[in-house]
């Protein structure tokens, strides 16, 4: 296996739990996985530990076979050198932290096991808690507590399953910053479940997109964020604004696509992947929206131009998100603006407005039935 080959998985099965994925992990890489509940990322994971059974898997990471269903190899769970932290952190409420973390160490002597125990701890900032109990300590204790324990399994790969949900917005963020900080120091891949797409693009060195328990896409995260490969994916990355059009011709000399999207042309980056007259979708996203202000027009303003009427407008403290009902069109569009920019140009629903849909900002995809 080559060093971007350290982890290597391939989980195919179509029931009871529908499974389609195959990918590699580097040594020091972290993935995330993203997508909606019930999409297969638990499983995935709970495959991978071998608490989950799958019918033609394999998992090998460090030239070491863990589970290859060619040839019968499946590792029981204790074999398999990984450091599972739960959702729900999974501690046992009568054993202190110091116990908590030193029970995943029992092959080693007690004075080993002080002294690892002392050292994983501070590594997840937790001296001086070697006495408390569970129930003695916050949500981001805990998280931390089950992270220490993972790691004190010494292991080969650590596979995280929202580890972050049960604390609150400002906990959460700071036990983001500390992951950072903590895989700078480790020497494994790391798997990361989370539903949030900010968690990801922040945590994330490649995102891997999962639906019905199949990889869709992956990639570097402002890659896949920014040009997904079709709207099924959009969707599932909470992209709104999806249309369809047809390829009306390309424009060599001034670099630009033509689309017919409905009674209009629209102007686009130029993508020559698709033939004139071929059903493309394609999205604008909410920074490629661009309000046409009262007070102060621009030549923007010419560049793919569209009107409708304000569905919604909703304040959101900075920022106010806008929908629109297109007219002549069938759909709506979202965007957001500046507080200050709506109250200026008097936004309110029922009101007419016109906004320009940037044309490099929007990304052509391959036509799919993406229900």
């Amino acid at each position: 296996m080559t060093a971007s080959e350290y982890l290597y998985v391939n989980l195919q099965q179509q029931a009871p739990i529908p499974l389609a994925a195959e990918f590699t992990c580097s040594k020091n890489e972290l993935i995330v996985l993203v997508g909606p509940s019930g999409s297969g990322k638990t499983t995935l994971l709970r495959s991978i530990a071998g608490l989950h059974h799958v019918k033609e898997a394999i998992v090998k990471i460090d030239n070491e076979t863990w589970c290859d269903h060619s040839t019968n190899c499946n590792l029981p769970t204790q074999q398999r050198r990984t450091g599972f932290v739960f959702q729900h952190y999974a501690l046992f409420p009568h054993f202190t932290v110091a116990e908590n973390v030193g029970i995943a160490m029992q092959d080693k002597n007690k004075a080993s096991i002080s002294h690892e125990v002392s050292r994983i701890l501070s590594l997840v900032n937790l001296e001086g808690f070697e006495q408390r109990y569970p129930a003695q300590l916050s949500g981001g204790q805990q998280q931390r507590v089950a992270l220490a324990r993972a790691l004190a399994r010494n292991p080969k790969l650590l596979l995280l399953d929202e580890p972050f949900s049960a604390v609150d917005l400002v906990t959460r963020r700071k036990l983001r910053r500390e992951l950072v900080k903590i895989r700078q120091q480790l020497d494994i891949p790391i798997i990361f479940v989370t539903h949030d797409l900010d968690e990801a693009y922040m945590l994330a060195d490649r995102l891997f997109i999962i639906h019905e328990g199949q990889l869709l896409q992956s990639g570097q995260a402002d890659e896949v964020i920014s040009r997904p490969v079709n709207a099924k994916v959009a969707r599932l990355i909470d992209q709104n604004n999806i249309f369809s059009a047809k390829v009306k011709t390309h424009n060599m000399d001034k670099g630009l696509t033509l689309l017919h999207w409905k009674e209009t042309e629209l102007e686009c980056a130029l993508d020559e992947r698709f033939i004139p007259g071929e059903t493309v979708d394609w999205l604008v996203p909410s920074e490629g929206v661009i309000l046409h202000r009262v007070d102060r027009p621009s030549r923007g303003e010419r560049e793919n131009p569209v009107e409708g009427i304000i569905d919604e407008c909703i304040s959101l403290g900075e920022n106010t998100q806008i929908i629109i009902r297109l007219s002549g069109l069938a759909g709506k569009i979202s965007f957001a603006v500046p507080t200050h920019v709506a109250r200026r140009n008097n936004l309110t629903e029922e009101k007419a407005i016109r906004v320009s849909l940037l044309a490099n900002a929007i990304h052509l995809m391959k036509a799919i039935d993406s229900k």
